[in-house]
């Protein structure tokens, strides 16, 4: 019998290719994605799309409202940036960072990975080609499975959790090269943080112009609808 994972996907580029990874390692997938509360809806229709077509075992989708705690242009009105230079992303953690975000997202899919039994979690945070997010780190990630395995039943038992993020150190352009060689569509994926009313990626955003660019740098057609 296969071993289970629970994958953290959103329906973007680095969380698909994770979950098309975690498929070819012969894990039984178990996919979890977000309302959160996020202006972007589109990219849980594509995480949906993404889960059949991958055809996980069971794909959970949470209602949590981060928007109540505010903080970020992803969960309020505050505008998103745009047309940014690869200088200015880098420069520091944008009002786009959500707070704590991935924290909630990793506890909640610890809970639920100890509840069926699975002790594999895979995100697909990185480090490069990034917009600096402090809970993208591998430091984070060392800490948080610490923690997951002090803090759960199954890990004070002698059955700790590993949390996998096999792109870590891997440029967006190698994400996508990787996920082309494992047979990803990335038609179905939605990376926009400040889409239209038709779900068409406003193409000007920081994610839409680092997708843009991993596109270009991997020498591979951009699949993804723009306004423009």
């Amino acid at each position: 019998m296969a071993k289970k994972a629970v994958v953290l996907l959103s329906g973007g580029i680095d969380s698909t290719t994770t979950l098309a990874i975690a498929k070819t390692e012969g894990f039984e997938l178990h996919a979890l994605s977000f309302q959160y509360g996020q202006r972007n809806v589109h990219e849980l229709r594509a995480a949906q799309k993404i889960a059949h077509d991958m055809k996980v075992k069971h794909h959970l989708v949470l209602d949590i409202d981060l928007s109540a705690v505010g903080g970020s242009a992803l969960t309020t009105d505050t505008p998103v940036p745009k047309k940014r230079t690869d200088e200015e992303i880098r420069q520091a953690i944008p009002i786009t960072y959500v707070p704590a975000r991935n924290i909630v997202f990793l506890a909640l899919s610890l809970a639920w990975a100890e509840s069926i039994g699975a002790s594999d979690i895979f995100i697909g945070v990185n480090t490069l080609d990034s917009s600096g997010y402090p809970d993208c780190r591998p430091e984070f990630i060392r800490t948080f499975e610490k923690t997951a395995n002090l803090g759960t039943k199954a890990g004070v038992e002698g059955r700790p959790f590993r949390i996998h993020t096999p792109l870590i150190n891997m440029t967006k352009a190698q994400i996508i090269q990787k996920g082309i060689t494992l047979g990803v569509d990335y038609s179905l994926t939605q990376s926009c943080y400040d889409p239209a009313p038709n779900g068409r990626s406003c193409g000007e955003c920081d994610s839409c112009l680092l997708r843009k660019k991993g596109f270009r740098e991997a020498g591979i057609p951009d699949p993804t609808p723009y306004v423009e």
